[in-house]
């Protein structure tokens, strides 16, 4: 990619705020996720993180940063598609840590149809589908029977959730469908103690963009914002932090919008 994401490497200091908690990401290897990392890393927790096979460069670029930082990582390779394979996420997490304390469903795949509707596979929406919403909830699923009180599931929405563009119909929905959830498993969970939040990106400057989109969009990609621009994943790891500490105690159900001004109400 040029220019290079920025992920915090050189300027996301720790304050020691997630110290000793043991951390599942999804799509840990790039963009949010690998940002999402390092942060926790920094801030003293373990980590495991997930993705696809064909990424395995990346996840150890990833694996480099949580280490750099003093802290414990594993990484997985799974392709979330599949039930059996997020519980095997889970279950190494609890060999692994004993237990899961954060769990980031932040895995997803898009692919930009021009034509809209008529543009989009049945493929392709059984993909979208099973990444995005599937998985999410075949690993919260998994994940809850062994998090303790005091746990926090964080799940990535967007913005388009809110406002959906033509060509990402399918993966709107997913979004969507994913504020549904975090809503509605927030209720489910409060007497378990786990606190469930939603984080909703607006235009990120992540490999996920130059290729899944016209490259021709790629230039002008995120220009739409209020503040003009993408932005870059490390400027979305502190709100992943925010709800993963106890700074957020009394927030669940919550959607914290990272859109460079556009509102998602």
């Amino acid at each position: 990619m040029g220019p290079s994401p920025d992920h915090g490497e050189r300027t996301y200091r720790g304050c020691a705020r997630l110290d000793d908690r043991k951390a599942v990401i999804t799509g840990g290897d790039s963009g949010i996720g690998r940002a999402v990392a390092l942060a926790f890393a920094r801030e003293g927790a373990d980590v495991l993180l997930t993705y696809l096979p064909e990424e395995e460069k990346d996840a150890r670029a990833t694996e480099a940063l949580i280490t750099d930082a003093g802290r414990k990582a594993v990484l997985v390779a799974a392709d979330l598609r599949s039930e059996d394979q997020c519980a095997q996420v889970a279950d190494r997490a609890v060999a692994e840590f004993g237990r899961i304390d954060i769990l980031v469903n932040n895995a997803a795949y898009q692919m930009s149809a021009d034509e809209g509707l008529l543009g989009i596979s049945t493929d392709q929406f059984d993909r979208v589908l099973k990444t995005n919403l599937y998985a999410l909830f075949w690993l919260c699923k998994a994940a809850v029977p062994h998090m303790p009180p005091g746990s926090s599931i964080i799940n990535s929405s967007s913005i388009q959730a809110f406002n959906p563009s033509p060509e990402l119909l399918d993966y709107a929905v997913t979004k969507a469908g994913i504020v549904n959830f975090t809503k509605g498993l927030a209720l489910n969970l409060v007497e378990r103690g786990i606190r469930v939040n939603s984080v909703a990106p607006g235009p990120v400057w992540t490999p996920l963009i130059p290729a899944t989109m016209p490259p021709e969009k790629v230039d002008s990609f995120g220009g739409q914002t209020p503040l003009g621009r993408a932005a870059q994943p490390a400027e979305l790891a502190p709100a992943y932090v925010y709800f993963a500490s106890t700074d957020s105690s009394y927030v669940t159900g919550e959607i914290l919008a990272v859109t460079g001004g556009q509102f998602i109400t």
